[in-house]
């Protein structure tokens, strides 16, 4: 993460004693991400492709848990991790790199951790995955095991208020939950129950049915979020706004992002509807752009943003990260964002009213910024400090 990130806490205003200490909790599986960049075209069978640059970083789940993190939520994740090279990698990146809680995140002996290979070209890219499914952790009550299984920050740590997950989810404003056909996770009915803002993510019905009654954790869910052609096939239309209406039916908030159209939004509480168009920029590698989405769309809603807003920050912030390689290195913190806001409002020839769009970021940001634009340093595995 940047270091000269500013430190901006989007909840500050509305913190009190009594809250939970953790703003969001999430949990999946972390990849480590290979990622190779430079390539002219798509491998070809029977060839050797050679790429100019290449990285690494953690993934999948990681990805959403990096962009919460540096858009300053104080971030849970539980989640295996292998006791291998690359998962005390991961592990030491997300919570010294990032600051993310892994206080219910264990380490699995003899497992090797997932893995996938992203191959980015023409702002496309294809990925090659191997991993197996970690066995859970034992439910032993107040105890919590890190990274190659020591004491301190990266170990096993005892303590009869700890919480175990997934018996025991943490308690916070809001969960992020990947919802699939014919699967109930029985954490989310109880984060719900403890007070959490549930939003829903979704991936590709493998099973072709593409039933909403097929997702038994939706009940739960503040709002739900699928593309455009996840939206048609759940409910039968043939156009994304008449989607997002239908699906506010189920759901108090209805989300659905369009990729270069923007995104559009329903409120099913007030039946108030939003739409915001994308921002223009090259993009380099889409990994991790609908992650970094959510993420900017939550913290909006933590922060009782109005629903416009909420989508406006939330393209924003998916619109930076496909700027840069990878997924959770090239999610955006304040800096960036204050750089772009910064930089925009300086080029000629721009809409007033696509930059009045904007103007809530005036009482969010800091008064300087870094130059645009900004390049990360992009980690690989092996070299010492």
């Amino acid at each position: 993460m940047s270091t000269d990130t500013p430190g901006i806490d989007p909840l500050e205003a509305l913190r009190a004693p009594r809250d939970p200490a953790c703003d969001v909790f999430l949990t999946g599986p972390v990849f480590l991400d290979i990622i190779f960049t430079g390539l002219d075209s798509a491998p070809v069978r029977g060839t050797e492709s050679w790429a100019r640059g290449m990285g690494s970083s953690p993934g999948g789940v990681a990805n959403m848990a990096t962009a919460l993190a540096r858009l300053g939520l104080r971030t849970a994740l539980a989640a295996a991790f292998g006791d291998d090279h690359y998962g005390e990698y991961c592990w030491d990146a997300l919570e010294q790199g990032e600051g993310i809680d892994l206080s219910m995140s264990h380490t699995v002996p003899g497992w090797h951790s997932p893995v996938t290979v992203s191959m980015a070209y023409e702002g496309e890219r294809t990925m090659v995955s191997h991993g197996h499914e970690a066995p859970a952790p034992a439910p032993v009550a107040g105890t919590s095991t890190g990274a190659a299984g020591t004491t301190g920050t990266t170990g096993t740590s005892t303590g009869a208020a700890t919480p175990v997950f997934p018996q025991c989810p943490p308690r916070a404003r809001a969960a992020i939950a990947s919802l699939a056909p014919g699967r109930s996770e029985p954490w989310v009915a109880t984060a719900a129950r403890d007070g959490a803002l549930v939003f829903g993510d979704v991936g590709w019905d493998e099973t072709g049915r593409w039933d909403l009654d097929a997702l038994p954790d939706l009940a739960h869910c503040e709002a739900f979020l699928p593309n455009a052609e996840e939206a048609m096939r759940y409910t039968r239309t043939d156009c994304p706004r008449a989607a997002a209406h239908a699906l506010a039916e189920r759901v108090p908030l209805a989300v659905v992002t369009l990729g270069a159209e923007g995104a559009y939004a329903v409120d099913g509480r007030s039946g108030t509807a939003a739409a915001v168009p994308a921002i223009e920029v090259e993009a380099l590698d889409p990994t991790g752009a609908g992650d970094v989405f959510v993420a900017g769309f939550v913290t909006g809603t933590l922060a009782d943003w109005p629903l416009a807003d909420r989508l406006a920050f939330a393209g924003l912030t998916a619109a930076l990260s496909v700027q840069e390689f990878g997924g959770s290195l090239s999610a955006p913190g304040w800096a960036e964002i204050a750089a772009w806001w910064q930089l925009i409002r300086t080029c000629d020839r721009q809409d007033p009213a696509a930059l009045e769009r904007y103007a809530f970021l005036d009482d969010l940001l800091p008064t300087t910024a870094r130059v645009w634009p900004l390049r990360r340093a992009v980690p690989t595995i092996g070299f010492r400090q």
